[in-house]
């Protein structure tokens, strides 16, 4: 059985709306170039040819793995806070000497750390989950170990 895929209601209609995308005027567009390669003849020197057939290797590649990951999405709602980090949770953390980031835990397909968003199956969203305000997490990250107190769940 494949693993859920985590996403907020944001991500989803974010790779919604790219499948949307590629479906239509993408396909069409490369439908397009693939004709006018062909019309150009001998198709085993034609360069514009075997490009259109990589990209749309690329394309139809994307499209089966975003049709893959909304088929077995789970959405994360946005729930009042019981007090305890799961994935979902806007959580504000501080490391001694630094000043605190907020981070939001997002499942992995979402992740996008220079913007907040971290995976729960990440090193640092290991250490957050089930914690509560206060608590003191720790996480071995490829950096070295981090020790961080939780400021605030939202």
């Amino acid at each position: 059985m494949t693993q859920p895929n985590y996403l907020t209601p944001e991500g989803e209609a974010k790779l919604q709306a790219e499948l949307n995308e590629l479906k239509g005027p993408k396909r069409e567009e490369l439908a397009l170039r693939l004709r006018s390669a062909i019309q150009m003849g001998d198709l085993s020197e034609n360069a514009d040819y075997h490009k259109a057939k990589e990209d749309q290797g690329f394309l139809e590649g994307r499209i089966q793995e975003i049709d893959a990951i909304l088929r077995n999405t789970v959405i994360i709602e946005k729930t009042k806070s019981s007090g305890v980090i799961f994935i979902g949770s806007h959580v504000t953390i501080q490391e001694e000497d630094f000043p605190p980031e907020t981070y939001h835990l997002v499942g992995p397909t979402e992740a996008d750390p220079r913007n907040g968003k971290i995976s729960h199956e990440s090193p640092i969203g290991k250490a957050l989950m089930d914690k509560r305000v206060g608590d003191i997490a720790e996480a071995d990250t490829p950096g070295g170990n981090l020790k961080f107190k939780i400021i605030k769940i939202e």
